[in-house]
């Protein structure tokens, strides 16, 4: 009589942890009020008010748009495959004309004539790399060399000698942008009359967390200029152009995999042209909102670095629009705050410590005892920098958001995924 071998019953799939369950969106929105009510409670305790005060929201906005530009540049052009170090050339080139525009016809004009000066550019960035297969990284450092040195010698022709101008700036340009308010939420204007100001009333009550939000929702409808709002519509707008159209499809294929794209009759060569010449009027919009909308005049290295610190978003923010505008907000943000409060510079060891603890916890859960000790070592010393130290460092606040960006890219380094032929050499026709 033969026996029959009864095979031992599966194993049960280990449940999901509560986090990892949820829809992508619901966990963002969870993690953002956790965080958020972490700043209300140390906003109370430190009564460090500017933290989340619609003053600082404003004017991190304001900061975090050129970046915002810089980095939606980098997103176009790495996603069509083509890394464009010449971001910051390209800036470059678009506060020059801005401001030169500006000063001729008006603030419009200067944007104008910028974001078509800039797809320019972008186009020969795109003949270098696409038509004659040169190094991108080697292109983008010629852009940037010629951007500085072609700016500094129309100066001298076009601005010096001129009534308030010079070998390194442009005279002040003509009329400007003027800012506007919400109706009934922030206390704009209806016609003649003022209205209330819903959320500047909600923001003054001190309430946890729904003051905060309130503050935070009128720093994004109050003391608006049309340029920033533009720029901020442009994020949602490329996330649906992108993930949403046929043109986006193409435009990933190729930054993914252009032979793949070439054999189902993609145009890989126009559509590169296509992303660069955006990419282009990107940072040339970036480098005209300097010079037209946070200030009315061109001034030399007026761009200090920021087509550089786009090029960091776009790492940062994972090749996502969204993420980009993450990234612009985080090396905004210190800055803002340090032009508003410095009390409120050092209330941020605070909100360090606070995450940390929780981070700690997390790793402890986890069994990983030297992670949550380290945590727990960074916590206290944050504590410790908090009750001893009276005011923070220019340099040190100026260098924060540079710090949180390598520990955030070190820790994250396992779910970047950039495209994967971005600055991959490539030709039409080859690898079939």
């Amino acid at each position: 009589m033969s026996t029959i071998e009864l095979s031992p019953a599966p194993a049960p799939a280990p449940r999901a942890g509560f986090l990892r369950s949820m829809p992508r969106h619901r966990k963002a929105m969870l993690l953002s009020l956790g965080a958020l009510l972490i700043v209300s409670l140390v906003r109370v305790f430190t009564e460090a008010d500017d933290l989340t005060s619609s003053g600082t929201v404003s004017a991190t906005i304001r900061v975090s748009t050129p970046i915002l530009l810089a980095g939606l540049a980098g997103l176009w052009a790495e996603r069509a495959g083509v890394v464009n170090i010449g971001i910051e050339g390209m800036m470059i080139v678009g506060s020059w004309l801005g401001g030169w525009a500006a000063w001729h016809w008006g603030s419009w004009a200067g944007i104008g004539c910028a974001i078509v000066g800039g797809a320019l550019v972008g186009l020969i960035h795109g003949v270098a790399t696409v038509r004659f297969n040169v190094d991108h990284v080697v292109s983008g450092i010629a852009i940037n060399i010629l951007a500085a040195g072609t700016t500094e010698y129309l100066s001298i022709i076009a601005f010096k000698g001129k009534e308030g101008g010079g070998e390194s700036q442009s005279p002040p340009g003509k009329k400007g942008f003027g800012s506007f308010d919400m109706p009934f939420l922030t206390g704009g204007n209806l016609g003649p009359w003022k209205t209330p100001d819903i959320l500047g009333w909600i923001e003054n009550k001190g309430i946890v967390l729904i003051s905060d939000i309130a503050g935070i929702a009128k720093g994004f409808l109050s003391d608006l200029y049309l340029p920033t709002v533009l720029a901020l519509a442009l994020v949602p707008f490329t996330a649906w152009l992108l993930w949403r159209t046929r043109f986006g499809l193409r435009m990933r294929s190729s930054g993914e995999s252009p032979q793949a794209g070439e054999s189902l009759g993609v145009n890989i060569a126009r559509v590169r042209y296509q992303a660069l010449a955006v990419s282009g009027s990107l940072a040339a919009f970036g480098g005209a909102y300097l010079s037209c909308v946070l200030t009315n005049t061109y001034r030399q290295g007026q761009t200090g670095g920021r087509g550089f610190i786009g090029l960091a978003t776009t790492i940062f923010g994972n090749w996502t629009p969204f993420g980009v505008l993450r990234g612009a907000v985080l090396f905004g943000f210190p800055e803002a705050l340090r032009l508003r409060s410095d009390d409120a510079v050092m209330a941020l060891f605070l909100v360090g410590a606070v995450a940390l603890v929780l981070l700690s916890v997390r790793f402890f859960m986890k069994a990983r005892v030297v992670q949550g000790v380290a945590s727990l070592a960074v916590a206290a010393l944050c504590v410790y920098t908090y009750d001893v130290v009276d005011a923070v460092p220019q340099n040190l606040v100026a260098a924060t958001p540079y710090a949180l960006t390598l520990i955030v890219l070190a820790a994250a380094r396992q779910q970047l995924r950039p495209p994967a032929h971005a600055g991959m050499p490539w030709r039409p026709g080859e690898n079939h």
